[in-house]
């Protein structure tokens, strides 16, 4: 870190002295880096404007998700989904981020059954009795970005894929537990692992949370197969994602070669995935993408 003098104004904008606002904060953490663990940059920290930002994006990301879970159903195809999410965004003066995002053709991500992840919406998928369905939104309002998921479960779904969503759900609240400032990534992402396995599933390693905020992607990647006081410290400021990618049998992927995006699980056994974003604070943390949303999840027929 550019050492910066005690009365100098602070890094992060409030105006307040260093001394006063910082000081003590980058003291602490060039402690625990001095002991050889991973501390975020200033960059990686978000301003409290940048916070205010982030959530009013993630205020239209959570209505997306909302007005799909109004009409999700049987016989509905991945492309209708991903209109709702178009229009829904577009009316409340917001852009999806996935859209044209390093080629991605679609501005919503669908992924059914034995898709992991990056499902691209079209007219081809259609939604039958018995799927379970991932549907992952990002969105851009005024330059800041929020992201989260939720998984449907359509018609008359199987115990055992049930049970499946059901577990990645709680992973989601064990992980959160785990978000303590001053504590490490590594430290979540363990319980999320350890959860999973004691139910009977495996947590994909390949594919993590972020970063994200003022970009879509940032760092820290956040992985959910780490180990405790590992990766990255999580300080205030921090803000990431938490989606475990928990598949029913083996954690072995592989990539649609045709489409250079969608992920599948080797067994072609169903995956399920929640996803929230989350801010480090002083005292714990704050769910950006809105937590009681989850409790929404239910059967459409």
């Amino acid at each position: 870190m550019q050492k910066i003098e005690r009365n100098a104004p602070c890094w992060c904008g409030s105006g307040k002295k260093y001394k006063n606002c910082h000081m003590e904060f980058d003291e602490k953490l060039r402690h625990f880096e001095m002991a050889g663990h991973i501390v975020p940059d200033r960059g990686i920290l978000k301003t409290p404007e940048q916070i205010q930002g982030i959530r009013e994006s993630a205020v239209i990301n959570e209505t997306c998700l909302d007005e799909v879970m109004a009409k999700i159903r049987v016989g509905m195809t991945t492309q209708e989904i991903d209109d709702i999410v178009y229009d829904t965004t577009v009316r409340m003066g917001a852009i999806p981020a996935p859209l044209h995002y390093e080629g991605f053709p679609k501005s919503v991500c669908t992924s059914i059954n034995e898709e992991v992840c990056h499902g691209i919406p079209d007219d081809d998928h259609v939604l039958q009795d018995g799927d379970i369905i991932n549907v992952d939104c990002s969105t851009i309002y005024h330059g800041y970005y929020s992201d989260s998921s939720r998984m449907f479960l359509i018609g008359d779904v199987p115990e055992e894929k049930k049970r499946l969503v059901q577990v990645t759900r709680e992973c989601i609240e064990i992980g959160l537990a785990e978000v303590i400032p001053w504590h490490f990534l590594g430290d979540m992402g363990d319980k999320i692992n350890q959860y999973a396995r004691k139910n009977g599933y495996k947590v994909v390693r390949e594919i993590g949370g972020h970063g994200c905020g003022v970009e879509f992607h940032e760092d820290p990647f956040v992985s959910f197969v780490s180990k405790p006081g590992t990766e990255m410290l999580m300080v205030p400021g921090m803000v990431f994602t938490i989606e475990p990618m928990v598949n029913m049998g083996t954690d072995d992927i592989f990539q649609d070669e045709e489409n250079g995006w969608t992920i599948y699980t080797a067994d072609q056994k169903p995956s399920a995935q929640w996803e929230i974003q989350v801010l480090v604070t002083e005292t714990g943390h704050e769910i950006l993408t809105n937590w009681s949303r989850l409790e929404s999840e239910r059967i459409h027929g």
